[in-house]
């Protein structure tokens, strides 16, 4: 690909540019520990190898008179020490980098990823492969093609939960990369004509999903249907006052991060026994445990969630770009049962609606319309970025928490024998649970702009008394805690 090479950012890009801010810096990362001390050089081998099948990692972003835009570069990324916080800024106004990092600490890989150049889906794709490029050359099996210890060539693993006739391991070197600089899927599937479907398409495109990399967020499909009462029951008008949750800001923007770490067999039967997704149940235990810490709810009882989805289950795609919608549910406290297990059904009853193929493509479509409008086209890009913040803002006031899912994940299985667990953080403007799942293992991972930990803790209690076992573990962010034991990561 020419150095030249360059596209508009996608849909979904556009409002990161202009919300970013010193507490959000819209970086998210990913991590795999595993089970040794992870070695910087073949680490860094094996950025290398996978930075190949990834051009998209190869842009830098420009800034042009009206629009954005990615472009290729010859840049070459270097695996770093983990010296800074978590989902420290990454894209700089006045510089040309990369638009990732890739760190080690001790036994852990982290990639991290400023959210204009990719989504979860996009960016866990990167990892997978990473790790198995490492763990290749970590672990050498002279009986595999390729596999001729440090120094190997061979490209990354299979992409998680991805169908394929070859193994990973014995992939050829001179595979094709197979995630370009492209144009995005928004303009693919929502700007052109809608066409008639045949009544099994939306069927069709469910099983492409089950296929597919796992998504910020999967729509439940085999949850049994909410009860006859919660289909009666009526949303809360958008307009109720939704409670926000306040505290004292860390002292250097970093975010509060605490790790949860739990089996994820007993969360799943938990969820399934209230007749909800994983998801949803876990909203609904954030809901309440807000409601526990926050004193009383006061005038503003409705809470409110923003979620990801995937709309690659939906709409087939391997871009690694971010394709991705966010839906908003809610639940006001007071105005009926307020039972854990109401408000999943709810909940779920709610997501699904919100979150149904139809739905999606309805707002996206009218969505890019009006991005496409002859007017907004000619404003000028920093115009448009004051323009993109102060919805961005006005969304906010709309929200409390928010919550993303990447899922379970399935690697190579020489890699997942040396993981022992995936990570996910991502920087926060409000309170936000991140979570991921892989070999039986789940971690949800909270952030939020403030020192305070009461809803963290009110959480793993509503976990530990349903019976399922947790184990905590937390960042240092306030001054005295880094004064005690010095930067540090987690």
């Amino acid at each position: 690909m020419s150095r030249e090479a360059w596209v508009r950012l996608d849909n979904a890009s556009n409002i990161f540019l202009a919300a970013r801010s010193e507490v959000d810096p819209k970086v998210f990362r990913l991590s795999a520990e595993l089970d040794h001390e992870v070695d910087p050089q073949l680490l860094q081998e094996a950025l290398e190898s996978t930075y190949e099948r990834y051009r998209l990692y190869h842009a830098v972003l420009r800034r042009g008179v009206f629009w954005y835009y990615l472009q290729d570069s010859d840049l070459r990324p270097q695996v770093i020490a983990e010296e800074t916080a978590p989902c420290a800024p990454i894209y700089q106004a006045d510089r040309r980098t990369l638009l990732f990092r890739v760190m080690h600490h001790h036994r852990r890989i982290s990639l991290e990823v400023f959210h204009a150049l990719a989504d979860g889906t996009g960016a866990l794709w990167f990892l997978t492969d990473l790790v198995a490029a490492y763990v290749r050359r970590r672990f050498p099996d002279p009986a595999l093609p390729g596999s001729d210890g440090p120094g190997g060539d061979e490209p990354g693993g299979d992409e998680p939960d991805a169908p394929t006739d070859v193994p990973a391991d014995d992939r050829s070197a001179d595979a094709e990369p197979v995630h370009h600089l492209t144009t995005d899927d928004f303009v693919h599937y929502f700007r052109k004509r809608r066409r008639r479907r045949r009544p099994d398409a939306w069927a069709e495109r469910a099983a492409f999903s089950r296929e597919a990399a796992p998504a910020p967020l999967t729509v439940a499909v085999d949850v049994e249907d909410a009860e006859s009462e919660d289909r009666e029951e009526r949303p809360t008008p958008p307009d109720t006052p939704v409670h926000h949750m306040r505290g004292i800001r860390t002292p250097d923007s970093r975010p509060r991060l605490v790790e949860l770490t739990m089996p994820v067999a007993p969360v799943l039967s938990l969820a399934r026994a209230e007749g909800a997704a994983l998801t949803m149940y876990l909203t609904a235990v954030l809901f309440e445990a807000v409601r526990r810490s926050s004193g009383g709810l006061g005038q503003a009882r409705t809470l409110a969630a923003s979620v990801p989805v995937n709309l690659r289950q939906f709409f087939p795609s391997t871009s690694a770009r971010n394709f991705f919608a966010t839906t908003r549910i809610q639940h006001t406290y007071g105005e009926g049962d307020d039972s854990l297990g109401h408000i999943c059904r709810v909940l779920e009853r709610d997501f699904r609606t919100k979150a149904s193929a139809d739905h999606l493509e309805h707002n996206l479509r009218r969505f890019l319309r009006l991005e496409r409008t002859p007017l907004l086209r000619v404003v000028p890009r920093p115009l448009k970025d004051m323009i993109l913040s102060q919805v961005n803002r006005a969304n906010n006031r709309g929200l409390t928490v928010a919550v993303s899912n990447l899922g379970r994940v399935t690697m190579p299985d020489r890699a997942a024998a040396h993981v022992q667990r995936l990570l996910f953080h991502v920087s926060a403007v409000r309170p936000q649970i991140s979570v991921v799942s892989h070999g039986g293992v789940l971690t949800i991972s909270f952030t939020a702009p403030f020192v305070e930990t009461d809803h963290i803790r009110e959480f793993v209690r509503i976990l530990t008394d349903a019976g399922v076992e947790v184990s905590v573990a937390a960042a240092r962010t306030t001054e005295a805690e880094l004064a005690a034991v010095g930067e540090a990561g987690p």
